[in-house]
Formats: structure tokens, sequence, C-alpha cells
């Protein structure tokens, strides 16, 4: 057993919470990961607010465990979606691309925790004096959407400079990472290319494939240029952004080539011109299994790799 107040603060019986991931997080993968004693959470996304209604009652079916929606804030339904969160009492939210300050008050009266995702320690200290109840710290190893700065040194950062439970993303997948992000003063981890690669996941199989072949340097960090990076896997839709970006491509024609292609590579499979959005540790996966074995390792993992670390000898 592997406590924190993480568990106690969102009632479940492992600190580790299942990054919301948009097209791959649907009620499948949540009510999987929260059986095995995780926090699934919901992707909103860019999905208007009938296609979450849908899967949060679809995960009751599937669940009576603790879940949580992950909101985007720049989507042009974010505020329906947080209407969505509170009608439906959901108890835990996480929130990306933004400061979701405006929504605190109306989240917090209904007893919802909020967990925003911040790339900086800036704006960690920011959503901590707005009432934030924990911060996801994400590193640039992470999948998708990515900042600047590595787990490595964000996350020691930001937990001597905030006093709620931070939960560290980007580059864990296994014990021995949930193991380090604690040795850096995380209280929970959140994970989420090693969930694609589950047997719950309704991820099409050569996306998850795609993660199960790459290698160590397969990733790549497009559309720098417009603001919003993105980590990728490399393939012929990357190559493509490399080159338009060193052409000096406008912003809108980058956005352009990247419309829908998400959604290709998870749903449809085409995984040669879709998006692969997968972390750097997509080398570190080998196989693919249920979400309470994946659990179960990691825990077992970094039990064993704690105990060795307190096996060092170490002299004055």
């Amino acid at each position: 057993m592997i406590n924190s107040r993480l568990c106690q603060l969102l009632n479940i019986k492992y600190p580790i919470v299942q990054g919301g991931m948009a097209w791959v997080s649907t009620a499948e993968l949540v009510a999987a990961v929260s059986n095995a004693g995780g926090l699934g959470i919901l992707a909103a996304g860019n999905a208007p607010v009938e296609i979450i209604k849908n899967e949060i009652d679809k995960t009751r079916t599937l669940t009576n465990k603790t879940f949580g929606i992950n909101v985007m804030l720049l989507s042009p339904f974010a505020d329906e979606i947080i209407n969505l969160v509170i009608q439906e009492r959901i108890p835990v939210v996480t929130t990306g691309a933004g400061n979701p300050g405006k929504y605190m008050d109306m989240l917090k009266a209904v007893g919802t925790k909020i967990i925003p995702v911040v790339p900086s320690t800036a704006l960690a200290k920011r959503v901590e004096n707005l009432g934030a109840d924990a911060v996801i710290v994400e590193g640039t190893e992470a999948g998708g959407h990515v900042g600047e700065l590595t787990t490595m040194v964000l996350v020691p950062q930001t937990v001597d400079v905030v006093k709620i439970p931070v939960i560290a993303a980007g580059g864990i997948a296994d014990g021995r990472g949930m193991a380090a992000a604690f040795a850096l003063g995380a209280e929970g981890i959140q994970i989420g290319t090693r969930f694609v690669c589950s047997e719950e996941c309704t991820a099409h199989y050569n996306y998850k494939n795609s993660i199960l072949k790459a290698k160590d340097r397969d990733s790549v960090v497009t559309g720098r240029s417009t603001g919003h990076p993105v980590r990728v896997l490399k393939n012929k839709l990357s190559k493509e952004y490399e080159i338009l970006e060193k052409k000096g491509a406008l912003t809108h024609e980058l956005e352009n080539l990247g419309a829908g292609k998400l959604r290709d590579s998870v749903v449809n499979g085409d995984t040669d011109n879709g998006s692969i959005m997968a972390g750097q540790i997509s080398g570190l996966i080998n196989d693919i299994k249920s979400c309470n074995d994946i659990i179960e390792d990691i825990i077992h993992e970094a039990f064993l790799t704690f105990k060795k670390l307190g096996e060092l000898k170490i002299e004055e």
C-alpha cells in the first residue's frame, strides 16, 4: 500500500490518476482505472455537452468508484461542460489550457475537487491561491500539449512553493517512475500513455501498436511556432509539420493541417497521417494488459524500489 494525502482527498486506493486524453479517455478506460483503485478521468476535449453526458452515464454503469472529468478551458463548450459537472455532481475536475479561476466558486459549492494541470510554479501558486485542491505538474516528457520544463525539475520546485498535494505527470509509466516522483516530493502521479496500451482502452490497435513499437527517440514536439506545442510520435504528419514550420508557415496553416488528425489516429487507426499523441515514455511500454494489472505492477515495483533504496548503505 502506498498512501498519501491525495488518496484521502479523492477517496481512492492508490495515488494514481489517469490522464484525460481526448478520444482515448472514454467510459471504458475511466471505469477500469477507477475500479483498479486509481482515479479515472473522462476527457471532455472539444466535445459538445451531449456526448460527455452520455459518457458520464456510461461510466456510472461500469463503476461505483470515484471518477472525474478533464475540462479543456480553451474548448468552445467549456462553460457548458462546467455546468454539466455541477449538475451531475462530478467529484473531481482536472483542467488544462488555461486558468480555472472563474469556475472555482461554482465547483466548490457542490463539493467538486479542482485539480488544474500546470506547466510552471507561477501558475501552481496562482491556482492554489484561488482555491485549487491539488495540482498536476506536467513536464515536457508528456504526450499531447506540453510546456518546456521537465518533470524532474518542475516537480520539486513546485513542491517547494505550494502546500497542496502535487501530482507528477510526464515520463512516468512504471513503479520506478512513481518512486522517483515521490522522491521529488510528489504525493501522486498522473499516467497517460501507459493506459493507452491497456485492454480496456478503446483506441484503435494501430494507435496502441505505434506506442509498442516506439523507441526512446521516436517522439517529437510539433507546433512550437503556434505557441501550443504538441508531443507526438514521428510519422508522415509530424514530418509535414516540421517542413511547414521550417518554411515559416502561418499558425492557421499549421492548425488546418492538424485539424481532426487525432481522431484519425485514435479512432480510425490512420497512424501514417494521423496525430499519434504519446509521451517520451513510449519506448518503455511493450505490452497490452488490463488496467488492474498495470496499476498493481506499478505499485509493486514502486514498493520494491523504495525497499531497495532503503537498503542502500550510507556512510558519513
